[in-house]
This record gives structure tokens, C-alpha cells and sequence, in this order.
């Protein structure tokens, strides 16, 4: 079997690629009928010279690869056909501005297989660039309220060589007493900037405990999940099932926590039907008292009012007025401070690129060698070598007719 790790595309560029150099070399030594080629690019994180230093192929033909990997979508001029491919297709959500790509897809007889869909039996997702987005996004935050603030100046995480530089900076780091930050979610993402927090000392106390208590000075966060932030409209108690079964029928309960925080994280998962975490309406609450939100989920016009538009990693903040519900300049008075780059992964991308390629070692490749027992490559296969859907992406028919 052979793979290829294809150049990226799509504009703007990206960085990151599936795989390091080291492991490539890691898989060629696990797996002795396997072969690598790599098709050079300018862009990536790992220039050329590292793999072809490691002793893998550069080759700008991939032709004869069984399985070709990126990260992105793949423009539709650059598609081989009668080949394997992975990347984020975008595309199961019935995204239109990728329904061209699904079309494509079906024309040249790949078989798509979609890094998203790529789940154990449980429905868990086995990877992705979450916790690396929950890491940039949480540092972005802060970056933010020292622009704010004016107290501190940390550099762009993109300047940073890597990780343990961008924790360097964050020594420069100060904040007022009785600092709060509020932070939603509970999978990768939401971990990703519990390790920021970490890294600042910042002390973790329990939801009841942000509302109700004096923390004597202390900087302190709540981590609240969905039972946290929504409520039942009927009073009844919640139960996590039946939300995740019918999220009709409840409402936000976020003001309690908004009245008391200072600074807000968005990290968690949110679907359409869902209620919204915060309204227009409660952001004018005189009760809100949230300055600054880094919205890492990054849902336009979704659950977070203030999160009228995504930011860029060139231009990352900008505010809301809650009056006008309008943008206007960062800094502005009665505003809320906006971070919400939807890239953020990019900003680090050889040590979000090493995570991503530990999972895809650990959890993906195996399937490849052993007849995926469990079904998981099959799963995340939305389309088959002979140009159809597969029965499990039957539902996008209309959507690429």
C-alpha cells in the first residue's frame, strides 16, 4: 500500500499537513509493505527539506498512491481520480459551498473518507485539531484582554516558533483580583484551554461556587457543561440524554454565570434547533457583565450574540455594542471585546499538526492493515470507488443531485 501526503490547495494556504516527517518514518517502520511519497510544497510547516532529510519520496505526481492525505479541502482541479482520499470535506452537513466538491468526488470515483466522521462505535469522534484549537483560542483571549486593558502585550501565537514559546509569553500575563472567566464545553477543545488556564495557575471551582462565593481576591474559572448553561422551560430537572435526544423545550440559564463573569471562553458543541447560550436581548441585561468573549466554537449568529462574524488570524479582534448590536472598534465603550478566529489550529501548526498525526497513528492507520473490524473507516466513508454515496451518507442524494 501506498500513501501520499498531497500540497494543500485551498486559499487561504495552510500550514499544517496529516503527518511529521518523524512520522512517516514511525509508520514505515511499523508497517513494512508500506510506502510514503510526499508532494513538495512552499507552504507547509515542515518544509520539504525535513522530509526528504527523513529519507521519504518527493514527488509532485501521486498517481500511483493508494491513499492520499490532507488536511483541507482538496480543489476540485487537483483531484486524482479512482483514489482514497482523507481530509475535512465539509461537506456532510450539506455545506452548498462544497457541494461542487461532493460532486466531483462522485465524477472521479474516490472514495471520500472524512476526517469528521471518523468515530468509534460510541459515536466519539478518534480525531481531530480541537485541542489545539481550544489552546490558541484560550491564548488569543487573553492576548485580547491585554490589549484591552492595556497591562500587557503578548505576541500573535503565529509568531511563536511552538507551543513552549507560546507559554513563555504567557508570563507577561496580569490580571485584575477577583478575575472570572466562564468556560462552556467539555470535549478537546474545552481541555485544550483548561491547559492554557493551567498554565496560568488559574484556579478551577465548581459552577455553584462562581455564583455564590467570594474567592477573596483569588482569579478563579468554572468549566459548565450543558446541564450548566441550559434549563428545562418546564422546571423539571435536567437530564443530558433527553436534551441530546430533543433539545426542544429548554432555554439558557447563562445569565446566572454572565452576571459574574469577567471574561468568557466558548468551547463547546452547538446544533442548530439548539436554544442560545446568550441572546442580544441578555447581552444588554445591566446584570451581563462579560467584557471579553474568545469564541473558539466560533458559530455565526449562533449561540453567542456578540459573535457577529469571525475574525482572522491577521486581524483577530474586533467588539460588539449590545446597544446598536452592530460592530463597532475594539475598545469601545459598553462593547464586548470579540476573539474569534476560525483557524485557530494554523496559528501553531507543527505541534498541531504532531497531535493530529498521533491520533491518526494510534486510531486511524491500524484500519487500513487489519479490515477495519469495526467498521470505522467505513463509517466516515461518504463516497465509494464506484461513484456512489455510501449507505451511510445516503441522506446527501439531494444534496448532489
Amino acid at each position: 500500500m501506498k500513501f501520499g501526503i498531497i500540497r494543500e490547495g485551498k486559499n487561504p494556504p495552510d500550514k499544517r499537513v496529516p503527518l511529521s516527517p518523524q512520522q512517516c518514518l514511525q509508520l514505515l517502520n511499523q508497517y513494512p509493505n508500506l510506502e510514503i511519497a510526499v508532494q513538495p510544497s512552499p507552504i507547509r510547516c515542515f518544509p520539504d527539506a525535513e522530509y526528504a532529510e527523513a529519507g521519504l519520496n518527493l514527488q509532485e505526481d501521486l498517481s500511483d498512491c493508494d491513499v492520499l492525505l490532507g488536511v483541507k479541502e482538496v480543489p476540485v482541479a487537483m483531484l486524482i481520480p479512482n483514489k482514497s482520499y482523507l481530509f475535512f470535506s465539509h461537506t456532510y452537513k450539506k455545506q452548498a459551498y462544497n457541494r461542487d466538491l461532493l460532486r466531483a468526488i462522485l465524477d472521479k470515483r474516490i472514495r471520500l473518507i472524512d476526517y469528521e466522521m471518523l468515530k468509534d462505535i460510541s459515536g466519539k469522534r478518534l480525531l481531530g485539531f480541537g485541542r489545539y484549537a481550544g489552546i490558541v483560542g484560550a491564548y488569543n483571549g487573553f492576548r485580547a484582554y491585554g490589549k484591552l486593558s492595556g497591562d500587557f502585550e503578548l505576541r500573535a501565537a503565529h509568531e511563536c516558533k511552538d507551543r513552549r514559546e507560546l507559554e513563555h509569553e504567557l508570563v507577561k500575563v496580569r490580571l485584575p483580583q477577583n478575575f472570572r472567566i466562564a468556560l462552556t464545553g467539555a470535549g478537546k477543545v474545552a481541555g485544550g484551554a483548561m491547559e492554557i488556564l493551567s498554565a496560568l495557575k488559574i484556579t478551577q471551582v465548581y459552577p455553584d461556587e462562581f455564583v455564590r462565593e467570594d474567592f477573596n481576591k483569588e482569579v478563579v474559572y468554572t468549566q459548565l457543561n450543558v446541564q450548566d448553561y441550559f434549563k428545562r422551560q418546564d422546571g423539571k430537572p435536567f437530564i443530558r440524554k433527553d436534551f441530546y435526544q430533543d433539545n426542544q423545550g429548554y432555554e439558557s440559564n447563562f445569565l446566572p454565570f454572565a452576571e459574574h463573569a469577567d471574561m468568557y471562553i466558548a468551547c463547546h458543541y452547538w446544533s442548530e434547533g439548539s436554544p442560545l447560550i446568550f441572546s442580544r436581548a441578555e447581552a444588554r441585561d445591566p446584570r451581563f457583565n462579560i467584557k471579553l468573549v474568545a469564541d473558539i466554537s466560533c458559530d455565526i449568529d449562533g449561540p453567542v450574540a456578540s459573535t457577529i462574524r469571525p475574525s482572522t488570524i491577521a486581524d483577530p479582534f474586533y467588539a460588539y455594542d449590545p446597544q446598536s448590536e452592530q460592530e463597532v472598534a475594539f475598545g469601545t465603550k459598553g462593547s464586548i471585546a470579540v476573539s474569534a478566529v476560525d483557524n485557530l489550529p494554523g496559528e501553531l501548526p507543527r505541534d498541531a499538526s504532531e497531535d493530529f498525526g498521533n491520533e491518526l497513528i494510534k486510531n486511524i492507520i491500524p484500519h487500513f492493515f487489519n479490515g477495519d473490524p469495526d467498521g470505522i473507516l467505513a463509517r466516515a466513508s461518504e463516497t465509494e470507488l464506484n461513484g456512489e454515496l455510501s449507505s451511510h451518507f445516503a441522506y446527501l442524494k439531494d444534496y448532489v443531485a
